[in-house]
């Protein structure tokens, strides 16, 4: 009898895990923007411009929201495998826009720039990156 009451526990404390939100927020520090030409060319990056911003990524919802001037909403359509290599880590995504037209996120982890992380929105004709910090909301605590 005492096992089934241990593994009716057990199965109950797992599904309340399941059930929390697994929502990851980040902070911008800075973006840059690399645009394609009219003749399809890459075009430079732009300087880094100082910013601070709230990312968050939810995976209940499956959306990434950008919390910028205007808020930018993406549904993840897919989860890639993550890619590691010795100088990265790549969490990619498969998302689109209202536009329905499908681009990648990837949030990466530099492990040679002292785990420093970005967050790179490639649409067809342009990158948007952004540097990163976890962001720990106080409320949250």
């Amino acid at each position: 009898m005492k096992i089934k009451y241990c593994f009716s526990l057990i199965l109950v404390f797992l599904v309340l895990l399941q059930a929390k939100s697994q929502t990851y927020k980040f902070l911008t520090t800075g973006f840059s923007v690399m645009e394609k030409s009219d003749k399809g060319d890459w075009g430079k990056w732009s300087d880094l411009k100082d910013t601070s911003i709230i990312i968050s990524l939810d995976t209940t919802k499956n959306r990434i929201i950008i919390y910028s001037q205007e808020i930018q909403l993406y549904d993840i359509l897919t989860y890639q495998d993550k890619e590691e290599n010795d100088t990265d880590l790549i969490y990619p995504f498969t998302c689109k826009d209202d536009d329905g037209v499908p681009f990648t996120i990837s949030i990466i982890t530099r492990k040679s720039q002292n785990d420093r992380k970005q967050l790179y929105v490639s649409h067809p004709n342009f990158i948007v990156v952004y540097n990163i910090i976890n962001f720990i909301d106080k409320n949250e605590k």
